[in-house]
């Protein structure tokens, strides 16, 4: 039984399946609470429905993020494009323009 009112970030197991997941948002207004598990699927379940769960908290997973469709050390590569960071104007992309100005 689900006693624990859930919020985001936080872990927890099915203890009948061992499906572990990852509270991503609560939504009061709508009653409903998002999910994601280990493996990236999306759930939504209903607030009433929490409280009677075979849910209980849990650690994260050793690669927590794996479910986002990266691994752990895949987190900040570094950008290939963009080669100087001090500079602002560099982030900018130029606009291309084929035709004539107006004289």
């Amino acid at each position: 039984m689900a006693t624990l009112f859930p919020q985001p970030g936080q872990w927890f197991q099915d203890i009948n399946t061992f499906d572990l997941f990852e509270v991503v948002a609560v939504d009061e207004k709508n009653g409903t609470i998002e999910i994601q598990y280990s493996d990236g699927d999306i759930d939504e379940i209903e607030l009433e429905a929490w409280g009677a769960s075979s849910f209980t908290p849990a650690q994260a997973p050793e690669d927590g993020n794996a479910g986002y469709g990266f691994a752990a050390e895949e987190h900040w590569q570094e950008d290939p494009i963009v080669q100087n960071y001090s500079n602002p104007l560099e982030m900018i992309e130029p606009d291309l323009f084929q035709g004539f100005d107006d004289i």
